[in-house]
């Protein structure tokens, strides 16, 4: 019989609630599937630049968090280390979402997408 490890949720709460200091800014990345892991959360995302599993990591001995990206097997395609609490949402979204686009650029390119959808 496999057991199911015990988790923590305490970590995954907090960074949940720093997500939802900007709501609108998560929901752009296609945010769902949240799951709490040691020390974290993992969630996927379907945002323009990744779409996929991501993880939010503490890292105790330096307060800081490390974000990484996951592709379908399970491989870590990038990984940030010390990501503070108020940069982390940023960090994210320039990694899944935006990229290194201007906001102009941004637009464009969601403007693009919904005629594609909406077509």
């Amino acid at each position: 019989m496999v057991q199911a490890e015990i988790v923590d949720m305490s970590m995954a709460k907090y960074i949940m609630s720093i997500f939802k200091t900007q709501p609108m800014v998560v929901c752009s990345w296609g945010f769902h599937t949240p799951i709490a892991i040691k020390d974290g959360l993992r969630f996927r995302v379907n945002g323009f630049r990744h779409k996929g599993w991501c993880e939010v990591v503490y890292n105790e001995g330096m307060d800081t968090f490390i974000f990484r990206t996951i592709d379908r097997k399970g491989n870590t395609i990038r990984e940030i280390e010390d990501v503070y609490f108020d940069n982390l949402v940023f960090v994210i979204d320039t990694t899944v979402e935006t990229g290194r686009d201007s906001e102009e650029q941004y637009k464009e390119r969601v403007n693009s997408w919904l005629g594609k959808v909406i077509a």
